[in-house]
């Protein structure tokens, strides 16, 4: 008959290896299948995200309260103050946390969903799904600083005080966080030899 070349897949429940000719697991006795539901999740979580970015950059982040003036903040506008009184390197790092980093989550996630299917730059995605995994939990650090800030500076005559934009970048960091928990690493190069 000649040699015939086994192909192998991967359980998606347990991650065990099987024939692809196997129709249930050895390891876990499931039905092995090729499911990629996932994907339509991990969309929407990712949708969702991005919906929240939005307002998450546009309304005042801070309403900081100075003497008997008022002033509000948003995360650009933050950055561009930060800049004028030459904070550099903090403006670079809430820029990079706050607005660059959740854009090319977004980039990055986006890419993986709509190429897990693909034969191509398998090493690349699973590094670039390594990274959105790894820092996820890191973008609540802009929520807990702000946070932080109302709760020590709210002395006599100065506060400040949280406004909506905290609550939509929560939003936006949560569900982007979702996104990449849904998003099955597994099925990167699953079908591919």
């Amino acid at each position: 008959m000649g040699n015939i070349r086994k192909k192998y897949v991967r359980c998606i429940h347990c991650g065990a290896t099987n024939t692809a000719f196997d129709e249930y697991c050895k390891r876990c006795s499931l039905k092995i299948k090729t499911d990629y539901s996932f994907i339509y999740t991990s969309l929407a979580f990712l949708i969702t995200a991005v919906i929240f970015y939005f307002p998450a950059n546009i309304y005042p982040i801070l309403q900081t309260n100075k003497f008997f003036l008022t002033y509000t903040s948003t995360i650009i506008g933050g950055i561009f103050e930060l800049w004028k009184s030459g904070d550099y390197p903090i403006a670079i790092i809430v820029f990079l946390a706050s607005v660059l980093i959740p854009f090319l989550k977004f980039v990055i996630l986006f890419y993986l969903i709509i190429s897990v299917k693909s034969c191509k730059n398998i090493k690349l995605k699973r590094k670039l799904y390594k990274f959105i995994e790894i820092s996820g939990p890191w973008s609540l650090l802009d929520v807990f600083v702000v946070f932080v800030m109302a709760s020590i500076i709210h002395f006599q005559y100065i506060s400040i005080i949280p406004q909506k934009a905290v609550l939509y970048f929560l939003l936006m960091v949560i569900f982007t966080i979702l996104s990449a928990m849904s998003f099955d690493e597994r099925m990167i190069g699953a079908n591919c030899e």
